[in-house]
């Protein structure tokens, strides 16, 4: 089994898109299109389920982005803590995470610390999207039998 992708519904497609977009360089595997009907209502569990959607992908990274018109969304607090129940965040693994660091500062995304140092070589940082969802960059150490 592996990943196929990550869903999120956001409160302006738009405007994740062109962040994913900018900062990441994620590409539109399908246009945003309107979604509703019974099949998405019974599928997400959701009564009239209806906005629209598109799914942006890097590599085999895909995020399925989701604008919901109708039921009215509940925002999120934008500050949430990663502690609390569900999910918290995802992942990215990068080259150079100073490079993509310095990207998102300039930006003036929300970063939560600079990039720390763990033990083993791993590199990482914790940001927010536009609506305030973590996202976590990682440069993994090279293995020694790759670095020469």
């Amino acid at each position: 089994m592996k990943m196929n992708h990550v869903g999120i519904s956001v409160s302006n497609i738009e405007n994740t898109l062109a962040f994913y977009r900018e900062m990441f360089g994620m590409e539109e595997m399908t246009p945003v299109f309107p979604f509703g009907g019974p099949d998405f209502s019974a599928i997400m569990g959701v009564e009239n389920a209806t906005g629209r959607m598109t799914m942006i992908c890097k590599d085999d990274v895909r995020l399925e982005i989701f604008e919901f018109a109708t039921p009215k969304p509940a925002p999120r607090d934008p500050n949430y803590p990663v502690a609390d129940h569900g999910y918290s965040h995802f992942g990215f693994d990068v080259e150079d995470i100073d490079e993509v660091h310095d990207k998102l500062k300039a930006a003036g995304v929300p970063i939560h610390c600079p990039v720390v140092d763990f033990p083993g070589g791993i590199r990482a940082i914790y940001a927010r999207d536009p609506d305030g969802y973590v996202f976590e960059v990682l440069q993994m150490p090279v293995p020694a039998d790759a670095a020469g």
